[in-house]
This record gives structure tokens, sequence and C-alpha cells, in this order.
């Protein structure tokens, strides 16, 4: 989109990211990659609250965990209060869209699972993620229950 003959680069990013972890979860797969995380993290994967100063259940995204080798982006696996998974985040800072960083692996590890929708939310920064980034939220429930159980 182009505004006062420059292109809205804002636009551009939220709508690239969202397009590289669509691609993956469109593609047939098989479901062995995800079958294993629906009721518990694998073990490298740390609950988030145990790294950074954040409660154990965020609203909004769920008890979070993370490998922590893959940080600032993810994935960040969110579970309900009954330890189901409910969402896959990735946190992608403002800085590597500027500099037009590549992302070709995100989204392998929702590979064979159902997405109900995706979300691209801004944010700020909080602890864990300082600097201003956008989460992609992966949503395997739909909004409804979303609004219901992510409270």
């Amino acid at each position: 989109m182009k505004r006062n003959g420059n292109y809205n680069f804002a636009w551009g990013r939220a709508t690239i990211v969202a397009l590289t972890l669509l691609l993956p979860g469109m593609m047939a797969a098989p479901t062995v990659a995800a079958a294993g995380i629906t009721t518990s993290p694998p073990p490298n994967f740390k609950k988030v609250s145990s790294l950074v100063k954040l409660p154990d259940f965020l609203p909004g995204l769920g008890t979070l965990y993370v490998d922590p080798s893959t940080l600032p982006i993810g994935p960040f696996l969110g579970y309900n209060h009954q330890a189901k998974l409910v969402n896959i985040t990735y946190m992608v800072p403002l800085k590597d869209l500027d500099a037009r960083k590549n992302f070709e692996t995100l989204g392998g590890v929702a590979t064979g699972m159902k997405i109900n929708h995706t979300d691209i939310q801004y944010n700020p920064g909080h602890p864990g993620v300082e600097e201003p980034h956008y989460h992609v939220v992966q949503w395997l429930i739909s909004p409804a229950a979303v609004k219901a159980e992510m409270k």
C-alpha cells in the first residue's frame, strides 16, 4: 500500500510475518511433530515465568513455555488453565523486520495442527523481550474460546 509515494512498511511487515507463519500450516504434513506438545511442552522448553519476571499465567496468552535457545523469537507454547496447548506465539522484533531478516523455519512447531486463526499484535516491549516487537499468535481455539479460557 502506498501513502504519499512511500510504502506503508508497518502494514507490510505484519503481512509478511503472517504469511510466513500461515504457509506451513496450510501444507499437508504428518502430525508427528506436534503430537506430543498438546498437553505438555517438550523437555527443552522452560516456563517463561522461571526465566523472566512474569506471572505463571498471562491473561490473553496462557502459561508460556519456550526453548531458551530460540529467544527472543520463540516459539512460545501457550497452555490454558487445563494444561492444553491453545496457541503458539512468535515474538518478532521490529528491528529484524526493518532489516528484512528472513524467518524461513517459523511455524514448524505447528506442523499437523489445525490453526483456527492468527493474531498479530504490536507490543512495545516487556520482560524477556524489552524491544518493540510483534506477537504473532497462532490460535488452536476459536476467538470465542480465547475470550472464555484465557482470562
